[in-house]
């Protein structure tokens, strides 16, 4: 199967993604925001339209699109007094409607829109996975970098703001990498699908240790299993391959729910 250079970027672009999107959710899931990647994904559908429109780097527009958007809705929240479910119901409304005018605009039609939409991860080339690489190389080292703080502030911002922790920038600096995470995924399982492979493989993770350091190698493992897993179950089924990584994970994670160690347990809901 890997004697094809299509299923090998594949796989490196997969494995690459699932790394960094398992790592991004255990501070998505940790901060209790984990809808806000649906939001995020949805209004980069119109950052996608646009760059078909305007004829330019759909990933480029695409990222201004959704790390507006993530900005947006952290600053909505904070500062308009408004829910935080409202705020993403607004911007993911807003983000779909822009893509459908710019796509309307547009003269012709373009597979390109699907393919972004429903994710075609064994389309992806040569140049889409060094972008992958870079892009995630640089936000997993930010995350990296500023891991104690992030860590800290998203377990109590209250706390992590009175020990002097830049909590609030910490929080627009997560929403920022979360949205240039979800959009060097995109292409992998596409904008309906990848706020799933955010949240997968963190949740799974939490039902069987309460020890981020556990969590946090678990979700990157469950994260492997699910793109590795799906992938190869997609080629030999000849199925999509977005759908499959996720209904994968999806079982997963509800096996792992019902025999959860954690659970039964009876230990502590918040990691440790």
């Amino acid at each position: 199967m890997l004697e094809s250079a299509f299923m090998t970027r594949a796989m490196l672009a997969g494995v690459i993604v699932s790394l960094l999107l398992s790592v991004l959710g255990f501070f998505i899931l940790l901060r209790k925001m984990s809808f806000i990647g649906v939001g995020i994904a949805h209004a980069a559908f119109g950052g996608v339209a646009l760059g078909q429109l305007l004829g330019v780097p759909v990933l480029v527009s695409a990222a201004f699109f959704s790390v507006a958007t993530g900005v947006g809705i952290g600053a909505v929240t904070r500062n308009g007094r408004i829910k935080e479910d409202t705020a993403i119901g607004i911007f993911f409304a807003a983000g779909m409607a822009l893509g459908i005018l710019f796509i309307y605009l547009k003269p012709g039609y373009s597979a390109d829109i699907i393919s972004y939409l429903f994710g075609s991860i064994l389309a992806v080339t040569g140049a889409d996975l060094w972008i992958i690489a870079i892009v995630s190389t640089l936000v997993l080292g930010l995350i990296l970098l500023f891991f104690k703080e992030l860590l800290a502030s998203s377990f109590d911002a209250e706390l992590a703001r009175v020990s002097g922790i830049p909590e609030r920038f910490l929080f627009y600096l997560l929403l920022g990498l979360v949205s240039l995470g979800i959009v060097v995924s995109i292409k992998i399982v596409g904008i309906v699908l990848v706020s799933a492979l955010l949240v997968l493989p963190a949740a799974t993770a939490l039902q069987y240790s309460r020890r981020w350091l556990l969590v946090v190698f678990l979700a990157v493992l469950f994260g492997l299993i699910y793109t590795i897993g799906g992938l190869i179950a997609s080629y030999w089924l000849d199925i999509p391959s977005g759908a499959t990584i996720v209904i994968l994970g999806t079982i997963i994670f509800l096996v792992s729910l019902l025999f959860s160690p954690v659970r039964r347990g009876g230990k502590s809901k918040v990691p440790t």
